[in-house]
């Protein structure tokens, strides 16, 4: 890969990271953070009660999004190291992909069955489809490149 590095694909990577570190926090915070960050009353009871699930559902997340962090770094120019990740176009497609349906395809839900309409599920699709523009307009600049 030539030509400058991309700052969209610098702030995809960063935001991955960011929603990583946060999950790593969620399972030191422990059953008070699982809800506050909507994982739901039974993950935080298993939580709560030393459940090695949550911990270990939570550390997957967050492994992912670190991933998808050394992905865009990669795709963006601004790791000579992580430029050889295999498929890294294809991979970093994915990750635009599973980051802008995940942001846009609860909305038909919400808008149809109201009681869907939470904080969690608004804020959470809010910040999927921001990650998810930021990466596909990073990706859309370095394609040719990648």
């Amino acid at each position: 890969m030539s030509g400058a590095a991309n700052p969209a694909l610098l702030l995809g990577a960063s935001l991955s990271a960011m929603a990583a570190a946060l999950h790593l926090a969620i399972i030191v915070g422990g059953a008070p953070w699982y809800r506050c960050f909507g994982a739901g009353e039974g993950m935080a009871k298993l939580a709560q009660a030393g459940h090695w699930w949550p911990a270990l559902l939570t550390l997957g997340i967050a492994f992912v999004l670190l991933v998808a962090a050394a992905y865009a770094l990669g795709a963006g120019g601004w790791s000579a190291a992580l430029r050889g990740l295999p498929g890294l176009r294809w991979v970093l497609l994915g990750i635009t992909a599973v980051y802008l349906l995940r942001g846009l395809a609860p909305w038909p839900a919400m808008l149809l069955q109201p009681e869907l309409r939470q904080p969690f599920w608004i804020w959470s699709t809010l910040i999927c489809a921001g990650y998810g523009g930021v990466h596909a307009l990073g990706l859309a600049q370095a394609w040719s490149r990648l």
